[in-house]
């Protein structure tokens, strides 16, 4: 008679979804939740890509045309490497198209060559590439302004309607509702016309002060469930001030909520910026932005369509990397998040859990045997009543 081991609840014999858990928890073991997040993040392909893609469009923006900053008598101006700026008009060549091409000759092409004009020129003359590279400085810095205000602005008004609730949380959720119900893109126009004319810096703090409003109730709706967590009553308790609690303990804990829609705050303000440009309220001349060049150009497009390519190309790759960023931000912040390990390795980790139960049951099956002679075995000494000698070996008892 032999007794069969019972499997703990929640743990049976060569689960796949207990070798997936086990490599998860063996890959993140003695691992700090930042170094977790950073792990998770970098596996994420489209992140990585788009990281690189972006940096690449800001290195090429801001060093080939130089940047030239003014807002209220302030400005700034750094040379570039190309060889035209944007308000430069040289002598018109190849009719005014690109210059650029990739076709080798032995495939029939012209070659591979840039030229001096590689995006064309328009019909003043100007240098495409040359104003494309400057409405992409300034769509970029709109894009970061309207970010970091925005994010600011809503995480300050989230944190303390969500902690503190009672008349502050009613006061500032009336004045978040009257926001949101103002569009954006009628006080960009309104406001846009304006400081157009400040530069893209201005209208990017306008817009900024905004764009807030939905920020601030997802850290809102995030702060009051941290708030009642145990770590936040112990640092009560321990005599740590409201302030404190809410930028050292409640914030950092709410910072992937706060991140990912920041992501997102970007991807639509350069959209954002983008339409009041293309219907004339956002940059004016004789400054320039993505949206600026395709509404300047609209009348053109039937003879040369190059001058759409390049502004709504770079419009399209600056959004999709934001977003794909963000959404690589969400996969590393998400604790439910999980990463589907190799073939290889989940049958691995499978045969190893398998290994592993059966040596478990060997075991517990040679116990209970063992167990179960030793209760039938005979008794090794004998119990002598009083007075009877035990005999000893060697000796013979005297009849």
């Amino acid at each position: 008679m032999t007794n069969s081991s019972i499997p703990e609840p929640g743990h049976s014999a060569g689960s796949v979804t207990d070798a997936e858990n086990n490599l998860e928890l063996k890959e993140i073991e003695g691992l700090s939740q930042g170094q977790i997040v950073r792990r998770r993040f970098f596996r994420h392909r489209g992140a990585l890509v788009s990281m690189v893609v972006l940096a690449f469009i800001i290195i090429l923006a801001f060093s080939s045309v130089g940047f030239a900053f003014s807002f209220f008598g302030i400005d700034i101006r750094t040379p570039g490497w190309w060889q035209w700026t944007w308000t430069q008009i040289p002598t018109p060549q190849n009719g005014g198209a690109p210059t650029l091409s990739l076709v080798p000759e032995f495939m029939g092409g012209d070659g591979v060559r840039f030229g001096d004009h590689p995006f064309g020129q328009d019909e003043v003359g100007r240098d495409i590439f040359a104003v494309v590279m400057r409405g992409t400085q300034q769509s970029i810095v709109i894009m970061f302004v309207v970010g970091i205000i925005g994010v600011t602005i809503g995480t300050v008004v989230g944190a303390i309607s969500g902690f503190f609730r009672g008349w502050r949380d009613s006061v500032l959720m009336r004045f978040t509702d009257i926001i949101i119900t103002i569009p954006v893109i009628v006080v960009g126009a309104v406001v846009g016309r304006a400081v157009g004319n400040q530069g893209a810096f201005a209208l990017a703090v306008v817009l900024g002060l905004f764009a807030w409003t939905g920020l601030a109730r997802l850290v809102r709706a995030e702060v009051l469930s941290l708030r009642e967590r145990e770590f936040v009553d112990a640092a009560r308790v321990a005599g740590a001030s409201n302030r404190r609690i809410i930028f050292k303990h409640v914030l950092p804990n709410a910072i992937g909520v706060i991140i990912v829609n920041a992501t997102l705050l970007m991807a639509a303000a350069i959209l954002l910026e983008t339409a009041l440009s293309f219907l004339g309220f956002g940059v004016q001349s004789p400054d320039t932005s993505l949206g600026k060049i395709i509404s300047d150009n609209q009348a053109a497009f039937g003879t040369r369509p190059w001058l759409f390519w390049w502004p709504g190309a770079f419009i399209i790759a600056i959004a999709l990397c934001i977003n794909f960023i963000g959404d690589g931000l969400r996969d590393a912040f998400d604790p439910r998040q999980k990463r589907l390990p190799s073939s290889r390795a989940l049958a691995r980790a499978t045969a190893n859990r398998n290994d592993l139960a059966r040596a478990e049951a060997l075991v517990g099956t040679r116990g209970a045997d063992n167990q179960v002679d030793g209760s039938l075995a005979p008794r090794s000494t004998t119990t002598l009543d009083e007075g009877d000698e035990r005999p000893t070996h060697g000796s013979r008892g005297d009849a």
